[in-house]
């Protein structure tokens, strides 16, 4: 069976932030990622080293995420790199139609073609892992939700309970050492 570790992941998304999350659910879950901030990004990092998986946002300035899909739909080998279409505009006018054209035209088929954002960190990482045949390890999903519960305590926390959590962690690492 296929392992995370020996898997590249690309996660295109113009949103930094939304770049640095996704990246981070597939990197504690073991992947290999790369990021690009486009689609012209995205084409020159996948011509320089062919991933495994794309995880594609579909309103992006330069090159749209069709537009990518159906330039690598053209070539014969980057046709076969499994696609997740990962959207805020599943709904709206930015790119409803956009999301028509690639399931009608069938660029993606089957389950688990798109997800729309804010995404669940399981359901985006248990989607990458069925697509490319890697087990799901209960490890990963304690990690993910953990750290997902952590983001969530931290909005609402103050200074001093943040500095005292901090604090306790670069303890518990001085002790490993």
């Amino acid at each position: 069976m296929a392992r995370a570790q020996d898997k590249t992941i690309l996660v295109v998304d113009d949103e930094p932030n939304v770049r640095f999350y996704l990246a981070s659910l597939l990197e504690d879950a073991g992947f290999n990622v790369r990021t690009a901030a486009d689609g012209v990004e995205a084409l020159e990092s996948i011509r320089e080293q062919r991933p495994d998986f794309i995880s594609l946002d579909l309103v992006m300035p330069r090159k749209s995420g069709q537009k990518l899909l159906y330039e690598l739909k053209r070539d014969k080998e980057l046709s076969r790199i499994p696609v997740l279409i990962v959207t805020a505009h599943a709904e709206d006018e930015l790119g409803k139609g956009d999301l028509a054209d690639i399931l009608d035209n069938r660029m993606i088929s089957g389950p688990g073609t798109y997800l729309e954002k804010p995404v669940k960190p399981m359901d985006y990482v248990r989607s990458v892992q069925r697509a490319l045949g890697i087990e799901e390890s209960p490890t990963v999903v304690d990690t993910v939700e953990i750290k997902d519960k952590l983001l969530e305590r931290i909005k609402g926390a103050d200074t001093a309970a943040l500095q005292k959590a901090l604090d306790a962690l670069e303890e518990q690492e001085s002790a490993k050492k």
